[in-house]
């Protein structure tokens, strides 16, 4: 059985995931609209994933949250650069300046069964390695005008296969695409 490769992410409804600073304030507003109890399916997501890579950028903001969120879960912050991660913080946090095909060839061959990959740079270098297969993204009603778009340039156009679509009553909508 192969190594599956996941994206679950929002964006605005014009395709940003962050502002062009990298503040995500319009996100937080908005998950402040969502029902108590409600997580658009993300706990369970999680529960499937074996090893979380983000890149650094990612892996700062997320520091900024106060709690780290992922628990036990493996996590791979890729950089170029050592990073030095603070004590609080698990030891299932690594570091990596892997390729995507070298760190994806790695985890598959170490029996990892399901990877989910965040931040926009991370994503958009998977994707261009031709290793996503599945694209979970809940867009926002929120149009941005500019920002930090989800895919970016491609060098090639990507045809992907509607998996599944829903509606939340308060505005967010989910879409989930297969890349063949």
């Amino acid at each position: 059985m192969s190594t599956k490769v996941s994206v679950f992410i929002a964006t605005s409804l014009d395709g940003f995931i962050a502002r062009k600073n990298g503040d995500i304030d319009w996100l937080n507003d908005a998950n402040a609209t969502v029902p108590e109890g409600e997580d658009c399916g993300y706990q369970a997501f999680m529960a499937s994933v074996d090893v979380l890579i983000m890149g650094r950028k990612t892996y700062e903001q997320v520091l900024s949250f106060g709690a780290w969120p992922y628990g036990q879960t493996q996590v791979i912050v890729l950089s170029r650069n050592p990073i030095k991660f603070p004590d609080h913080l698990p030891t299932c946090i690594t570091h990596s300046a892997e390729t995507p095909p070298m760190l994806y060839n790695r985890l598959a061959k170490e029996g990892a069964q399901h990877l989910y990959i965040d931040g926009g740079v991370t994503i958009q270098r998977f994707l261009a390695a031709g290793l996503i297969d599945e694209l979970t993204i809940t867009v926002i009603p929120i149009l941005l005008g500019e920002g930090i778009s989800l895919f970016g340039p491609l060098a090639k156009e990507l045809q992907l296969t509607h998996l599944s679509s829903h509606t939340y009553d308060f505005g967010f909508v989910q879409l989930k695409y297969a890349i063949p």
